[in-house]
């Protein structure tokens, strides 16, 4: 990674004022983040303006740090339950390659999900079995580059599969697979996925191959079965495991060499400090889509609730900000649940089946943040204001339809052109794209200070898939930098993805 130096001719500090990094924005009904001591420390710092200004807007700022924490976390769960385990840091939730070299350095797995991907995880030295392909869509190119390396495939379909059987033959090796299985019965209904064969139909599958097809399994090493269920419910874990339990069973009798058990990703996680608060926003945002309550988002969005014939319809369109239990107090209740005679942990342990997951965004707890320039502040008819920030949505955000986290500001202390606005004024962040919809935040800020152009407008904990899930070019606009920064040291550097972008 290149070193970066900061410039030293602007000078930010919200320690000069004696206010607190909070104090200067926050959500018309506030929605608090967590912070991490580093990135706390950081905003009251003369170093990140600095470092703003040398890289441009918006940058990203990342630290290892907490990912080391969250990990270890996990394997101290396993580990008290006497369970062979590895984690296999899902690298979409983030390009940067300073988590890669760190799961390389901590002996962590990586999970890939595109040939480029792989090929930096590859580049980095990472040991091959040390890395899982689950690229929803594997183009002929990537399962090459998977068998030949020696890399785990996880296999989504009977196309795929097939396509691995003729790519194995001609490159006269084997290939080590893990069955992606999804259709898991769960209180009542199946739990549909787009992803993995059924569960129903592997069994056959499994018997026509090898009664009808043996040519094929002597290209195929298959050495473990995987899922990936979406949401953060632990009681479908549970199901999932119990129902591939006799699967695996059933494989390794067919001398199949199972070894592993791999739950995919959808750790929960936190992005707030009260859950009342989060109770709070959601209860008083249904009265004001009522009109009881004036409207907390921007044109009273619904964040996807509608309002037919005066009743609310939908479910919110919003990651679950705050959570209880997650990370790794989640993964310990899915281990302790019953499970035959025992828990899931002994059922595994007697078994002698290694433990994976594939987790991200949790992993991901506390490491960055994202930071942008406020370049013009103007006034609504309304009365509302619109601060107009260098970047744009793709930039801060997932499928979610908000970012509902209350940002930060840090306001400049050097002279602008332009004076701050009154104290007290409140409105939207808006971003670069020429559309109506172009909204950073769709809730509604306050500004207890005022705003003033120069002013850095921090995103928290933006490590995790809002930093890099949908960012886009369009306009022609620069992607963001991405920095790695030393709270020991006080250093920052360029990560290392910059030379391959």
């Amino acid at each position: 990674m290149k070193t970066v130096e900061p410039a030293t001719s602007a000078s930010f500090s919200t320690a000069q004022t004696g206010r607190s990094v909070r104090s200067y924005c926050q959500g018309m009904l506030p929605l608090t983040a967590k912070l991490e001591p580093w990135i706390a420390e950081l905003c009251q710092s003369t170093i990140l303006p600095e470092l703003a200004q040398k890289q441009g807007s918006p940058l990203n700022v990342l630290n290892t740090q907490p990912f080391e924490r969250n990990a270890k976390a996990l394997y101290d769960v396993a580990e008290a339950q006497g369970l062979e385990f590895d984690v296999y840091f899902a690298r979409k939730a983030n390009k940067c390659l300073a988590f890669v070299e760190t799961a390389k350095n901590q002996g962590y797995g990586v999970d890939t999900a595109s040939i480029q991907e792989l090929q930096q995880v590859l580049d980095n030295q990472v040991p091959p079995e040390k890395i899982i392909c689950t690229a929803a869509v594997k183009s002929e190119a990537l399962l090459r580059l998977c068998i030949k390396s020696g890399v785990t495939i996880a296999v989504d379909h009977l196309d795929e599969l097939m396509q691995i059987v003729i790519l194995a033959e001609q490159l006269k090796q084997r290939a080590d697979i893990a069955v992606r299985l999804s259709g898991f019965q769960h209180q009542g209904a199946r739990l549909l996925s787009r992803f993995g064969f059924d569960l129903d139909e592997i069994r056959p599958l499994i018997e026509d191959l090898q009664n009808a097809s043996p040519h094929c399994l002597q290209y195929l090493n298959l050495i473990g079965v995987h899922f990936h269920l979406d949401g953060y419910c632990q009681a479908q874990r549970v199901s999932a495991i119990q129902q591939l339990l006799p699967l695996i069973d059933e494989l390794r009798s067919r001398d199949f060499p199972v070894r592993f058990l791999d739950i995919g990703g959808g750790f929960p996680m936190s992005y707030l400090e009260s859950e009342t608060e989060w109770d709070t926003f959601w209860q008083t945002h249904r009265r004001a889509l009522l009109g009881e309550h004036r409207p907390l988002t921007y044109r009273n969005h619904g964040l996807g609730l509608t309002l037919v014939e005066g009743t609310l319809i939908g479910k919110p369109n919003c990651y679950p900000y705050y959570q209880s239990p997650v990370q790794a107090n989640w993964l310990e209740g899915i281990l302790t649940s019953e499970c035959e005679a025992g828990t899931i942990a002994d059922s595994l342990r007697k078994r002698q089946i290694q433990l994976r997951c594939e987790p991200g965004r949790s992993l991901l707890d506390g490491c960055g943040f994202t930071a942008a320039r406020v370049e013009f502040r103007k006034q609504q008819p309304t009365g509302d204001w619109l601060i107009g920030l260098s970047m744009n949505r793709t930039q801060c955000r997932t499928s979610s339809d908000d970012f509902l986290v209350d940002p930060l500001l840090i306001p400049a202390t050097e002279e602008s052109l332009l004076p701050r606005t009154p104290a007290g004024i409140s409105g939207y962040l808006v971003g670069a794209y020429c559309t109506e919809s172009e909204l950073l935040c769709l809730r509604k800020l306050q500004f207890p200070h005022g705003v003033g152009i120069g002013d850095l407008i921090v995103f928290p904990n933006t490590a995790g898939y809002f930093m890099h899930f949908l960012e886009s070019r369009s306009h022609q606009f620069p992607l963001a930098q991405n920095v790695v920064y030393d709270n020991d040291t006080n250093q920052a550097e360029l990560d290392s993805v910059e030379t391959y972008l």
